[in-house]
Parts: structure tokens; C-alpha cells; sequence
């Protein structure tokens, strides 16, 4: 399998991905598109006439973004809440024609969990929206090319998912760890759908957005911001030359849920507007640098066999929690 290039640049924002591209008459739902790079997307997209559903746990904080696209709306839903998840899919009437799950927390200091006892980290960013896909596979299934968009990061390349302890009840809870492991998870649930869903029509891809300053960070301590490059020794906000703002941020999402381009392209995962290198994933990535691990995904994360795995283990998961 040949792999997929564009003529996309790592800079190029999301409005620009969209040049020429008129989404009318598409119903897309992106979650977390309050903030940061998900509001771009949502800006984007609205922005070449999609209809947007903002699924985020605070649809107050969506009033800008929809001030800006009237027809964009926001509707509650926590991820982290499979009961929410569930009322979510069932309101939904209709077909839609992507879904980017965008949402997402990183590092939490401590070990948390939801209502159902799931670690928090692996709830919100991967069994939530397995949920919420899997919920809507017969939305997805109506609508013409549909495409689902999953975000990961290049915290993928430094831990596979761990199915012996995947909730971190036995070992010590390790807050990179557990992001990266959730990681992870997130671009096999794109294998997984692109495996089970392609004779459906529906597409599936993963993706990182690169370094960008959001919220996403919120949890950090000032020793892990450091090794980041993110904050200097006084704590003032750095911004490397491999950052991007989070309209470039944005771009890649936008590309995978709505560019023609990527008509037919599934099970992959893109950075920089590029399908990524694969290469060998281990906690050694991160000696080089986060600049480094930039444009490549561990060969764990796009293993057929673990994504049927994984898939298994989500679905008796969920299952078990109603």
C-alpha cells in the first residue's frame, strides 16, 4: 500500500485545506469544538457550509463559535459519562456524514475515575468515543461517504495499549503512560472501524494535530512543561519553531473529514497533512525530542490484530456497564 501524500504543507490552516470545497447539505459532529484546535475545526467546516454538532460538556461555552456559524449547535455530552454518550446517540435523528472525536484529557496527576470505574484519561479520550462511533454506526452507515476522524498524538510512539492492566488497577498509575496508552488506543479504533465498517461505506482515520498551545496542557506540572519545551526555566510561555497555531493544528482533522482527497482512504493516520512514517515505537522516542517524534506512528498502533483486540475489549466493556 502506497503511502498517501498531499500537496498540503505542515502550515497550512484549515480554512485553506477547504478552498473550493462546498460542504451544504453536510451534517458533521465534532466533540471538544469549544476550544483550541476543536474550534477550528468547527470553524473550518461551518465555514464551507457544513452543519455542525458541537458535543461537548459545556454547550455555554459554544455561544462564540455559534454567534459566529448560526447554524452550528452545541449539545451535552460527557465522554467520560457512558450514560451521556448513550442519550446522545439516541437523540440523534438523521444521517451524518462525519464525526471528528476530538475531544480529549491529558496527564491527569492523579488516577481518576468515572461513574462506571473506568480510568479517566482511557474513558474520555478512547472508550467514550468508541461509544459514541459505535452509537451512531447506523447515522454513519445513511449518509453518503461518511468518514469518521480520530485524534491521537505522537504520545502513540511511546507505550502500545496494555491489555493486561489497560485501567491501571494493578500497576502504579503513570499520568504519561495512561495518555499515551489511550493514545494509542484511538488510532486502532480508526483501524478497527476502517476493518469492520469499510463494506458499510464509512471511512476511518487517525491523526495528530502537532504541537500547539491549548488547554490540552492544563494539567501539566512546571517540571514536565520544561521537558516539553513548552515553558522556559521561569515559567514564561515558549513557542518552538516546530509549534503551530491552532488554525495549522486544525488542518489535518479537516482534511480527514472533509477534503475530497481522501474519498476512498481509510485506516491510516496522517500528521502534517501527510500519511505518517511507521517505524518502531518504544519509550526510546521520546530521548530525541518531541520535534522528533513528529510525523510517525508506531507500528503498534496501526497492528490489524491488536485493533480486533481492542475492539473486543471495548465492546464487552461498554456493554457490561449498562
Amino acid at each position: 500500500m502506497d503511502k498517501f501524500t498531499t500537496s498540503f504543507g505542515r502550515r497550512v490552516t484549515a480554512a485553506e485545506i477547504l478552498t473550493g470545497v462546498d460542504l451544504s447539505g453536510r451534517r458533521m459532529i465534532v466533540t471538544g469544538g469549544t476550544s483550541g484546535i476543536g474550534t477550528e475545526t468547527v470553524r473550518a467546516l461551518a465555514g464551507a457550509g457544513a452543519q455542525i454538532t458541537i458535543a461537548t460538556r459545556n454547550p455555554d461555552s459554544a455561544k462564540p463559535i455559534i454567534e459566529e456559524f448560526p447554524d452550528t449547535k452545541a449539545v451535552a455530552v460527557d465522554l467520560a459519562d457512558l450514560s451521556s454518550v448513550r442519550a446522545f446517540c439516541d437523540d440523534w435523528d438523521g444521517a451524518v456524514d462525519a464525526v471528528v472525536a476530538n475531544a480529549g484529557v491529558m496527564m491527569l496527576p492523579n488516577r481518576q475515575v468515572n461513574s462506571q470505574g473506568w480510568e479517566m484519561q482511557l474513558a474520555t479520550n478512547y472508550l467514550g468515543h468508541f461509544a459514541l462511533v459505535s452509537g451512531l454506526h447506523s447515522a454513519l452507515r445513511a449518509a453518503d461517504k461518511p468518514r469518521v476522524v480520530v485524534l491521537s498524538s505522537g504520545a502513540q510512539l511511546v507505550a502500545g495499549f496494555d491489555f493486561d492492566d489497560p485501567q491501571f488497577e494493578r500497576q502504579p498509575y503513570d499520568p504519561f503512560l495512561a495518555y499515551a496508552r489511550s493514545k494509542t488506543a484511538d488510532v486502532l479504533l480508526a483501524v478497527g472501524i476502517a476493518r469492520r465498517w469499510a463494506e458499510d461505506g464509512i471511512v476511518a482515520n487517525a491523526c495528530a494535530p502537532g504541537t500547539v498551545h491549548t488547554n490540552l496542557s492544563r494539567h501539566l506540572d512546571q517540571a514536565t512543561k520544561q521537558a516539553f519545551g513548552i515553558v522556559d526555566d521561569e515559567g514564561n510561555v515558549l513557542t518552538p519553531d516546530f509549534f503551530k497555531t491552532p488554525e495549522q493544528g486544525a488542518a489535518t482533522s479537516v482534511l480527514l473529514a472533509a477534503s475530497p482527497l481522501l474519498d476512498g482512504v481509510t485506516g491510516r493516520y496522517f500528521e502534517d497533512n501527510q500519511e505518517a512514517e511507521i517505524i518502531e515505537g518504544g519509550p526510546h522516542t521520546m530521548e530525541a525530542g518531541v520535534e522528533a517524534m513528529l510525523g510517525r506512528v508506531a507500528g503498534w498502533s496501526l497492528d490489524p490484530t491488536a485493533a480486533d483486540r481492542l475492539w473486543d475489549y471495548a465492546l464487552s466493556t461498554v456493554q457490561d456497564a449498562v
